[in-house]
């Protein structure tokens, strides 16, 4: 470029046109995420959402923001697109639900050097494919690119949700006694924690596309998208007295579930209560120690719900209607230390 070439954004690495291009390719999938309570339609400077404030006595909106880490880089690394859009929703809407709210809407924030609309169109078509397994509008977004922050084909995610719960239905664990029942819901796998000892793990393995688990492929076990818990929940509550959820997320079961507890309780849990996907043997079996298996991965149960124990039978048939498997894994016992204990 000499100095009489006329300077352009084109030219700096950012393509607007590209950008427009995505937006036209999103839009039919944006759509089918939409609820009666979103005023306007996509391209707005904001997204607007009215709330039916006649559904709620004491409206309190509940707000969760995430990303999906270095899991992105394993999609990028096998042209995964297509779900790690899924995780990113799931993410914060499993966040979102664990203190009674209904998930509203969704933003996300996709960052790239450049642009390739191919790919980014999948990504958000997976995003949006996540709000509808949540019930979520896709309010808005942000598409970026950063010319040379990365390299040319990678990207960044991040998101928001926004959900909404009546004060007086608020799940905030105070009501949890000793003496009270856990109950884990089955994950799908490591969902979006763990990614960067996980490829760690892949770097030290042979020929790690050739590996099969239960008759799935390694790479697919590690790619299947998070769990979106949503519509379950939300049924279990309606359905079930409920005094405590927990997202099992990074710092699995053992750091996680303490942030539900009441001062002077802990969890006792049994660890042959629930089967343990072949993933995390395999992750097992490569060295990982065994706590730092609790405390890295959820092992199996991306949920937990604490109920009364009379109300245990009732929660899991609610669940499984609902489409998710789920178990009695343990109880909550006194303990000054508000920890989890598993045998």
């Amino acid at each position: 470029m000499t100095a009489s070439t006329p300077l352009t954004y084109k030219a700096s690495g950012v393509d607007i046109d590209a950008g427009d291009a995505l937006v036209e390719r999103i839009r039919p999938a944006v759509a089918r995420t939409m609820r009666p309570e979103v005023l306007g339609g996509l391209g707005g400077f904001g997204g607007l959402f009215q709330l039916a404030s006649d559904r709620y006595a004491k409206p309190v909106l509940v707000a969760g923001t995430d990303g999906v880490g270095t899991k992105a880089k394993l999609a990028i690394d096998y042209d995964a697109h297509d779900n790690i859009g899924i995780d990113l929703v799931a993410m914060c809407v499993n966040d979102v639900i664990v203190q009674g709210a209904e998930p509203l809407f969704f933003l996300d924030y996709y960052a790239t050097p450049r642009l390739n609309v191919n790919v980014a169109a999948r990504v958000i078509g997976g995003i949006a494919r996540g709000c509808e397994l949540a019930g979520a509008a896709l309010l808005g977004g942000e598409t970026a690119e950063h010319p040379g922050s990365e390299a040319a084909d990678e990207y960044d995610l991040a998101g928001f949700c926004v959900g909404v719960v009546d004060r007086e239905r608020l799940i905030d664990g105070s009501k949890i006694e000793a003496g009270d029942s856990v109950i884990g819901i089955a994950s799908s796998g490591a969902h979006s924690n763990g990614y960067s000892l996980i490829r760690k793990v892949l770097e030290q393995t042979a020929d790690a596309e050739a590996i099969e688990l239960d008759g799935t492929s390694l790479i697919g076990a590690l790619l299947e998208p998070t769990r979106i818990y949503a519509r379950a929940v939300l049924a279990l509550i309606e359905s079930t007295q409920i005094k405590g959820l927990c997202h099992i997320t990074g710092g699995g079961l053992l750091e996680n579930i303490p942030r539900v507890l009441p001062d002077s309780l802990g969890v006792h849990l049994k660890r042959s209560a629930w089967p343990q996907p072949a993933v995390f043997d395999w992750l097992a079996a490569s060295g990982i120690a065994e706590r730092e298996m609790l405390r890295t991965f959820n092992c199996g149960l991306g949920m937990i719900a604490v109920v009364a124990p009379d109300s245990v039978a009732a929660a899991i048939a609610c669940l499984e209607a609902n489409g998710e498997r789920a178990w009695l894994v343990g109880d909550v016992i006194a303990d000054t230390k508000r920890s989890v204990s598993i045998d």
